[in-house]
């Protein structure tokens, strides 16, 4: 935080906004799991379905994350490959939420998802430099 004046001010590049946003991440990761389930629980036509699904599309959502967007993923695939995990994890739990009848609820995650999503990958290519004074040199 700076203080100007006596008032705090917090600055968007610094460690609280960097790491409320990876907090906030990683609740919208679990968020996505928990309604990709529910989905899954409530759409499987018979019981065999049900539990299939419930269990099947987070887990096969966990696997994914694990092995390409995970901070410490298997693999490293190129950003772009990283990203369409992310959306396809993250919009698969908002599209879930749809597709249990709360349309307005998953329009607002989506959106949520997005900023979050946009914010940690421009934070993370370029961390905050804690301590440094812009001096005016190249």
């Amino acid at each position: 935080m700076a203080r100007d004046s006596g008032t705090a001010v917090v600055e968007w590049g610094g460690r609280p906004w960097f790491t409320a946003n990876e907090v906030l991440a990683f609740l919208l990761e679990l968020t996505a799991l928990a309604l990709l389930g529910w989905w899954g629980f409530a759409t499987g036509g018979n019981v065999l379905g049900r539990i299939a699904l419930g269990l099947g599309t987070p887990l096969l959502a966990v696997v994914l994350w694990a092995l390409f967007a995970a901070p410490k993923a298997r693999l490293r695939p190129p950003l772009a490959v990283v990203l369409l995990v992310k959306a396809v994890v993250l919009g698969g739990g908002a599209a879930g939420l749809y597709g249990v009848g709360h349309p307005v609820a998953a329009v607002v995650l989506a959106a949520v998802m997005v900023a979050n999503t946009a914010v940690a990958e421009i934070s993370r290519r370029r961390p905050p430099q804690v301590g440094q004074e812009f001096d005016g040199r190249a």
